[in-house]
């Protein structure tokens, strides 16, 4: 018999199960969301479930169309452009919001996980540690909106940098450069350069932006092409 969990912390509770699925790529972009299929396994009715759906959809994890169901979100090559064009602009903001407040423990924290990221070869890894060193940077700031922003576009993009990581930690010339710009970034950073370093993880950025574009075949179908 199946447990009648149907309040918000039921919902939340399978919004982060999927959420977790999507962004460790165990669901990958366009795969259908069926929600019988979905209540059946977590043996819970279908009301928590759909409304974990509407709860990803305002994340963009999810895309949710009449007649369709759900699937996981994904992007076109030019919804790709955008966001990092997006990133490109609010990333620095962000991170200059937070270097005049980030402590020596932000720091220490960065530079144990960037010790971390140095010796990873295993893309699950690398991917949470990646994500952590940069929100560790970005944790100083006092503009919940901004991060808002900036976070829901690190999600929608998260499984593309994930298939682009995988090919970047078989790639040593790729994992030098990544390992450099994380370098040159924290060096600004711990020198409190409150110029220069947004200035470098803007081109990080960009470099990752050209990148994905590079091994576009890789990484959409043809469909989003």
């Amino acid at each position: 018999m199946k447990r009648t969990q149907q309040s918000p912390v039921a919902s939340q509770r399978v919004a982060d199960l999927l959420a977790e699925r999507i962004l460790t790529g165990s669901l990958k972009p366009g795969e259908r969301l069926k929600q019988d299929e979905l209540a059946s396994e977590l043996n819970m009715s279908r009301i928590p479930v759909r409304d974990a759906l509407r709860i990803l959809e305002t994340r963009g994890l999810v895309s949710l169309r009449a007649n369709a169901g759900a699937r996981v979100a994904s992007l076109t090559v030019r919804d790709m452009e955008l966001s990092y064009r997006i990133r490109e602009q609010l990333e620095p903001m962000l991170l200059a919001e937070s270097l005049p407040n980030l402590t020596d423990g932000d720091i220490a924290l960065m530079r144990a996980v960037k010790t971390e990221l140095d010796a990873v070869t295993d893309v699950d890894e690398y991917m949470p540690l990646s994500r952590k060193f940069h929100w560790t940077a970005f944790s100083g700031h006092q503009a919940p909106l901004l991060a808002q922003i900036v976070e829901r576009l690190w999600d929608t993009t998260e499984s593309y940098r994930r298939t682009y990581a995988e090919l970047a930690l078989k790639n040593i010339e790729l994992m030098e450069i990544m390992r450099a710009e994380r370098d040159l970034l924290f060096g600004a950073i711990v020198r409190r350069e409150f110029d220069l370093a947004p200035r470098i993880l803007s081109t990080h950025i960009r470099r990752t932006h050209i990148g994905l574009l590079e091994y576009g075949e890789q990484l959409w179908d043809a469909d989003g092409l």
